[in-house]
């Protein structure tokens, strides 16, 4: 699918990743749904991009947040074509502790509901607005990109229920490409490594140092837009379908 002339859907779109991809699909000349909760930067990027993008602020955990989101983008673009789930909790805490005792349930429900729940909400959501779509010459209507983690894979001390959800991203990625097949919508996953996002801007220079040599090639942080870059691969390439790709450097996560 061509990223140029087309609409997408990111969720977690006004910052981090999401926003890397925005600006990677606005630049190619793609206008962009950007569903998020931070109205500050939301303004932000509405003054930035102008009528390319439509800012929504959406929790994409309820179904009629995100109808109503995907309702007024239909309005202002008149499709959708892609969808891109970027938004995510990272939170993070043991299963039980001596200082904090019992992960409380809510905990565990709510990154949960978030990353793994949310993702699928807006993909099923973008799928029945895709299925209206004139088909290219591949047969083909949408394209959907997850966002999962290395954690998934290595997920570390403290990490369980962001390990979980992302988990399920990977574990969702085929059977969802099998699903939508004979709609003519692909379904593809990256699960990033270390990348510098606000989320690990907030280490200290010794921590982010440590970070960046357990990192096999480069010694550094991944950039979002290196992820937005993967996010255009996968989009541009028709035959990429029910794949899991990990950017991550060659880097292995330890237990802690």
């Amino acid at each position: 699918m061509k990223i140029e002339g087309s609409v997408a859907v990111i969720t977690g779109g006004v910052s981090g990743l999401g926003r890397a991809t925005l600006a990677c699909f606005v630049a190619q000349g793609c206008k962009v749904i950007a569903l998020d909760m931070n109205d500050e930067l939301g303004a932000e990027v509405s003054a930035e991009y102008g009528d390319m993008v439509l800012y929504h602020k959406t929790n994409v955990t309820l179904e009629d947040d995100v109808k109503q989101a995907l309702a007024n983008g239909i309005k202002k673009f008149g499709r959708i074509d892609i969808c891109v789930n970027c938004a995510g909790n990272g939170d993070a805490g043991k299963t039980y502790s001596r200082r904090n005792g019992l992960m409380p349930l809510e905990t565990f429900k709510r990154i949960v509901d978030v990353n793994l729940i949310g993702s699928f909400n807006v993909a099923r959501l973008c799928v029945e607005q895709m299925v209206k779509n004139e088909p290219n010459d591949d047969n083909e209507k949408g394209v959907i990109i997850n966002t999962a983690s290395v954690a998934a894979f290595e997920g570390q001390i403290g990490q369980v229920p962001y390990a979980a959800s992302k988990a399920g991203i990977v574990g969702m990625t085929l059977t969802l490409a099998r699903d939508l097949s004979s709609l003519g919508i692909r379904v593809n996953t990256i699960a990033p490594g270390l990348i510098d996002t606000p989320m690990l801007a907030r280490l200290s220079d010794d921590v982010r140092h440590t970070l960046e040599q357990s990192v096999l090639c480069p010694k550094r942080l991944g950039q979002p837009s290196e992820f937005a870059g993967a996010v255009q691969f996968l989009v541009n390439n028709g035959y990429m379908n029910g794949e899991v790709i990990r950017m991550d450097g060659g880097i292995r996560m330890q237990p802690k």
